[in-house]
């Protein structure tokens, strides 16, 4: 079976407002840790607008770190700021110990790789991340621009298709770009299989940004999680603090796919949280397996994760230790399948990977 992966570079228009709304989390949580977070970033055109409601005794000039990561991010150009930020209203600072919204989360893992991802998610985080570090350390690279996409396919353990759009400068022709990254991008990663190469298939990418396109905070989501090869939920991620549930309930429920997984319990899990406004404890949660092993055939996955785990978002930040800015770092290829992420904890060696991840429906 077929699978169709996309991951960003970090100069894409929606995941530089990703960047930029978990900037702005990460300053909160450094000036005030219990602060309550929860805004939008859009740009478009030469303008950027970030609107939202915070509750913090912190104070800042959110315009000019809004400037500061866009310019960090390898932007050159002037983009007006516009902060439309309030308080959150009274309704919502009654809420102070359940949810402030209903939402679905979805958790998964798979023995696939060591980073307990679908091969397809990390070969297109591998390649997004490796066009950025061209663009920033490689002199020869200089003429990338921070724009860009990826998408790879795969039947079952094989890519058979990848298409590269790396932005670059007008003095660079169509053709070098492609031979470039072909020689070192592509085929370091993919390597030379077979499969069906594309970089830049409709000719040049010059125009890049919010003077090209626009962008918006919480537009990636499958990026940010699992590539759309599971359903989703219905939450974004950036933007928001992480007492949220969308974003504590997202983390916690990756933790326990991952703890499935890697206790041997099944090949693949995926465990599904529903929360509903003004109560703490989720009212629905369900945990199934595929290619379960021996050791968990007669478990039952769902009661087992209960009695593991507190899915209330205040114990979450407590567990996890979520109160710590590191935020903007999840912006980029993925929130999951990366070491120094306290809802991730060590991947395994890759010598005990077994990619018996079983072909399947979770529910």
């Amino acid at each position: 079976m077929k699978k169709t992966v996309e991951s960003v570079t970090q100069g894409h228009p929606d995941k530089v407002c990703d960047q930029i709304a978990d900037a702005i989390v990460d300053e909160y949580l450094r000036r005030d840790p219990q602060a309550q977070v929860d805004l939008n970033v859009m740009g478009s055109h030469g303008m950027m607008m970030i609107g939202g409601e915070v509750t913090s005794t912190a104070d800042f000039d959110i315009g000019a770190l809004a400037q500061k990561v866009y310019k960090d991010i390898g932007y050159r150009d002037d983009v007006e700021v516009f902060v439309n930020i309030e308080a959150q209203s009274d309704e919502m600072k009654r809420i102070k110990n359940g949810t402030t919204d209903n939402v679905v989360i979805n958790g998964y893992a798979t023995s696939e790789t060591r980073e307990l991802l679908p091969r397809a998610v990390v070969y297109a985080h591998n390649l997004s991340r490796r066009l950025d570090d061209l663009r920033k350390t490689d002199p020869a690279f200089s003429w990338l621009k921070p724009d860009g996409k990826v998408q790879v396919v795969m039947d079952r353990d094989k890519v058979v298709g990848v298409t590269v759009c790396a932005s670059h400068q007008v003095s660079v022709a169509d053709k070098d770009v492609q031979t470039a990254l072909l020689e070192r991008l592509l085929v370091p990663i993919v390597g030379e299989q077979g499969a069906q190469l594309y970089i830049n298939p409709i000719g040049s990418f010059t125009e890049v940004g919010f003077r090209a396109d626009s962008g918006a905070s919480g537009r990636k989501s499958n990026v940010d999680t699992y590539g759309g090869l599971i359903p989703h939920g219905d939450c974004a991620l950036s933007g928001k603090n992480p007492g949220k549930v969308d974003r504590a309930g997202s983390y916690m429920a990756r933790h326990a796919a991952r703890y499935i997984v890697s206790e041997g319990l099944a090949s693949a899990a995926m465990v599904n949280l529903v929360y509903s406004m003004g109560r703490a404890e989720p009212v629905h949660i369900h945990a199934a397996g595929i290619g379960v092993k021996s050791k968990g055939a007669k478990m039952d996955l769902t009661n087992l994760i209960k009695e593991k785990f507190d899915f209330r978002p205040e114990a979450i930040v407590e567990r996890l230790d979520l109160l710590k800015p590191v935020y903007q770092a999840t912006a980029s290829y993925g929130h999951f399948g990366r070491e120094g992420f306290p809802w991730e904890g060590p991947t395994r060696e890759r010598e005990k990977m077994q990619p018996d991840a079983e072909e399947g429906k979770l529910f």
